[in-house]
């Protein structure tokens, strides 16, 4: 008989779940989401390495219409007074079938659901509660309905509110002191930054990063900047008073219409007294930004989850979680030295900072250790 799993959430740890799962004819998979449809609007970019493009290449991810992504080969450092420091070779990561990959998330989220059947789908499911009977698990909704199940993978966010109902007490994520503003380009006229690449402007107490999503010539830009957090934000005067003074060439950059949301993170990752429960991409950890590896660890974890069930699944929930742990403390602690490098205010220590950058983006040994092992292939 097949073991039954419940995907809580259908984000991109939920969905790259379901697609791996679903080639094991050992399992049933059914996914929950709380929201009514599968959420496709254009959304905004996301950066893909290899360690998770490889993954993605076992769900044939070459069938994506090449002209909806983009392969960045290098990232530019500049000033705030738009002064190129240096580049990473971020080819020298890449494999002939794993690159280095810019796309607009919803694209990625179309691909994922494509081969998935409307049946592994049900919407409008709130979870209210998660209890053990015998060896499997019984997920009550907010309709009324419950599922008896094998195994239950929790993805439901930085806000997950079903780790929350498991661990029986409320677990908000914390607010790292930042906000993210985004915008898509889509007149590259005037545009000065490198249009095939990545750009990063280092400024006081904040950073903005620009890249190519696909091949129409559209750029994505986000901007992470230090700010108290407040229920309203009049992004204009933030722009006009804070970022424009430093650099007045981004000013044409942020007149198109922006998008905000304040940046929180996992005070410390949970592991569930049900050995058969699992939490997944950022209901298991969300680190700062500023490694782009939000999406990369969300689809690396539900792989190690899929390939710890083909080997062995003694002490599964144990393995999984120090394996999940020691991962996430490297993508983690790399974030926030680049949020704390990328935001520095005092001269002297741009200027030391500077110069590291142009010795250690060269520098092999320190780029294989410090990228290499994050970037590798899975």
């Amino acid at each position: 008989m097949k073991k039954k799993i419940a995907i809580i959430g259908s984000g991109i740890a939920g969905l790259t779940a379901a697609n791996l799962f679903k080639k094991n004819s050992n399992f049933e998979v059914l996914i929950y989401e709380r929201q009514k449809e599968l959420s496709l609007d254009e959304g905004y970019g996301i950066q893909l390495a290899p360690n998770s493009i490889s993954i993605l290449n076992k769900l044939n991810f070459s069938k994506i219409d090449y002209a909806n992504f983009f392969n960045p080969l290098k990232l530019n450092f500049y000033t705030r007074e738009n002064k190129k420091i240096c580049d990473l070779n971020l080819d020298k990561f890449n494999s002939k079938k794993a690159k280095y990959t810019t796309l607009k998330r919803s694209v990625l989220v179309e691909f994922l659901k494509s081969d998935l059947f409307l049946k592994n789908i049900k919407f409008g499911k709130e979870v209210n509660k998660i209890s053990k009977i015998k060896d499997k698990l019984l997920i009550n909704f907010g309709d009324n309905t419950n599922d008896l199940v094998d195994y239950v993978f929790v993805c439901d966010g930085v806000f997950s509110k079903t780790k929350s109902l498991i661990e029986n007490k409320n677990i908000p994520p914390v607010y790292n002191g930042s906000i993210a503003i985004r915008t898509i380009i889509k007149n590259t006229k005037d545009f000065i930054f490198d249009k095939k690449n990545i750009s990063l402007i280092m400024l006081k107490n904040a950073h903005i990063v620009i890249y190519p999503i696909n091949k129409k010539s559209e750029l994505n830009l986000v901007c992470i900047i230090k700010k108290k957090l407040a229920n309203q934000i009049d992004l204009n005067l933030l722009v006009k008073n804070e970022i424009v003074p430093q650099n007045k060439n981004l000013e044409n950059l942020l007149l198109t219409p922006l998008e905000w949301w304040p940046i929180y993170v996992t005070k410390k990752p949970y592991k569930s007294n049900y050995k058969n429960l699992f939490y997944l991409g950022d209901a298991f950890y969300t680190s700062p930004p500023s490694m782009a590896q939000g999406a990369s660890q969300s689809i690396e974890s539900a792989y190690e989850l899929f390939n710890l069930f083909s080997k062995d699944t003694r002490d599964l929930q144990n393995i999984y979680f120090q394996q999940r742990l020691k991962r996430i403390k490297q993508v983690n602690n790399r974030s926030i030295l680049n949020q704390y490098s990328f935001h520095l205010s005092n001269p002297y220590m741009v200027k030391v900072r500077n110069f590291v950058l142009k010795k250690i983006t060269k520098n092999e040994k320190f780029l294989n250790s410090y990228l290499g092992n994050i970037y590798q292939e899975i």
